[in-house]
């Protein structure tokens, strides 16, 4: 057994390095502090930000100082990268406390939720609030789109050590990269990842969106985050008759498609191989899965609408009623499978029947690609998982000597990831009936809500059957609970579960 300090020290040196990090970061919304004349305002954001990027840094150079440095192990990795999200979220979660005062346990949800891309927020009256807090939310977005770790080692070599950080993030990136060397791969990543991110703010831009909600919806889309400057999410641009609100929301759709998708995909295709974005397993149950999940609830809605009468109108009419439809329809499938949680229509309105409700709850635990900034087990998993009951299947009915392996895009799956995948889609279920159970316990939801909350923190999708009012008025308890879900759905729930291995510290 090696000596648990050794662990500490090493684990605890690259916090450091991670904080120092965020204490640049937390001094970019100072930007929008003085652009909006926030300083004469009479608000606090400018010492919010000022003493956060102190802390951040005082902290990180401590850390640096007390804890020496070392070559981590897979195992240590993997703690630097768990207790990495906890202790930016926890000095992330300052700016709240004090610019609006909220107490730090929602501070700290609200900032798990950004940095884990989840979009559950327990703050109302967003359209009143400093423009600079708005910034904020969509920045921790953006930065825990492709990964912490990723954006640390986009901005700091650490030389040999880099891979196995890489690694600890392993539901980003875990199939093949783009191209040899890490250091490319992750220049690459970030590249494709800047340049998406320019584009949907450039076409937000042309159709008339102002330029800070451009910038904060490209953020919150790409990065499949969900964080938006308005209560009512991109429904706000239809409620205040903006000129364009249809425009906008196809190009957040296409914004939360590409931040679905798997980037290496992207990168293929921008390299000029078409094909790619057809070719694959996973890409083909990808555009499945969006378009049967988009036809049967679309099929829903005209069933409904037939007894209402909506359907007894001109021609010119019956084809703005379809179009709106679909957009609505194929608006919130995208949002959710991509886990994005943008909405145009609230889910647990009456706009959506039973079937519906049930899909986007399926669609939650589904996720987005493998390589994706998306949440959920992923497409490739689930699709993994099809063809291992397939072969269970084609056993019954095959000589007991006979080897039936599992092909995926024409290569042999090891048994160790059909294991692997196997283990994390129990300790997804697992999960979600504690969190289920811990809210219906805790709360005055029916059964259907409680469940809704904890798929939603464990997809890292945002929207679910509870309002952000009852959010907000949720015992700790469940709070704590759904902060952990989105950890632990982020990272994937084994390298959470890790942190609390006695044998694991020191190893």
């Amino acid at each position: 057994m090696k000596n648990p300090l050794k662990t500490l020290n090493t684990v605890f040196n690259f916090l450091g390095s991670l904080l120092i990090v965020l204490g640049f970061i937390l001094l970019i919304p100072l930007i929008i502090v003085i652009i909006y004349g926030e300083i004469n305002s009479g608000s606090n954001t400018m010492f919010a930000f000022t003493l956060s990027a102190f802390i951040s840094l005082l902290l990180g150079l401590v850390f640096k100082k007390l804890f020496k440095g070392g070559n981590p192990n897979p195992v240590q990795a993997i703690f630097i990268c768990s207790l990495g999200w906890v202790f930016v979220s926890a000095v992330g979660a300052i700016p709240f406390v004090i610019s609006i005062n909220a107490s730090y346990l929602d501070a700290y949800f609200e900032t798990m939720s950004g940095f884990t891309t989840t979009g559950i927020t327990m703050f109302t009256g967003l359209d009143e609030m400093p423009r600079s807090i708005i910034f904020w939310r969509a920045i921790i977005q953006w930065v825990g789109g492709l990964g912490i770790l990723t954006f640390f080692l986009a901005v700091v070599s650490q030389g040999g050590n880099a891979h196995k950080l890489f690694g600890a993030e392993s539901h980003k990136i875990n199939a093949a990269r783009p191209v040899p060397g890490l250091a490319n791969t992750v220049k690459i990543l970030w590249g494709i990842y800047t340049f998406f991110t320019l584009v949907i703010i450039m076409g937000l831009i042309i159709v008339g969106s102002s330029v800070f909600d451009s910038i904060c919806h490209s953020f919150t889309a790409l990065s499949t985050g969900g964080y938006s400057p308005y209560d009512e999410s991109i429904a706000h641009y239809q409620q205040i008759g903006h000129a364009n609100f249809i425009w906008i929301e196809y190009i957040l759709i296409f914004g939360m498609f590409l931040g679905g998708t798997n980037f290496l995909v992207h990168y293929r295709v921008l390299s000029g191989n078409v094909k790619a974005f057809f070719k694959t397993t996973e890409m083909k149950y990808w555009f499945g899965f969006i378009g049967i999940f988009s036809l049967i609830i679309l099929l829903e809605r005209f069933v409904k609408l037939i007894p209402e009468g909506s359907l007894q109108l001109s021609n010119s009419q019956f084809w703005k009623l379809l179009e709106s439809e679909f957009r609505n329809t194929l608006f919130q499938v995208v949002s959710i499978i991509t886990t994005t949680g943008f909405g145009t229509v609230d889910i647990g309105s009456r706009f959506f029947g039973h079937v519906a409700k049930q899909l986007f709850l399926i669609m939650m635990v589904i996720g987005g690609c493998v390589g994706s900034t998306g949440g959920g087990i992923k497409i490739l998993r689930i699709s993994l998982l099809t063809k291992v009951i397939r072969r269970e299947i084609n056993k019954l009915f095959s000589p007991k000597k006979a080897i039936n392996y599992i092909l995926l895009d024409k290569k042999i799956v090891d048994k160790d990831e059909i294991y692997r995948v196997s283990s994390l889609f129990f300790a997804w279920i697992f999960l979600l009936i504690i969190g289920g159970m811990v809210t219906a316990f805790f709360s005055n939801l029916d059964g259907y809500s409680s469940f809704s909350g904890m798929f939603s923190a464990l997809g890292n999708i945002g929207p679910c059957y509870i309002s952000v009012a009852e959010m907000g008025q949720l015992h700790p308890l469940i709070k704590i609970t759904y902060i952990f879900g989105m950890l632990a759905g982020r990272l994937e729930i084994l390298p959470v579960l890790l942190l609390f291995s006695r044998r694991a510290w020191k190893y």
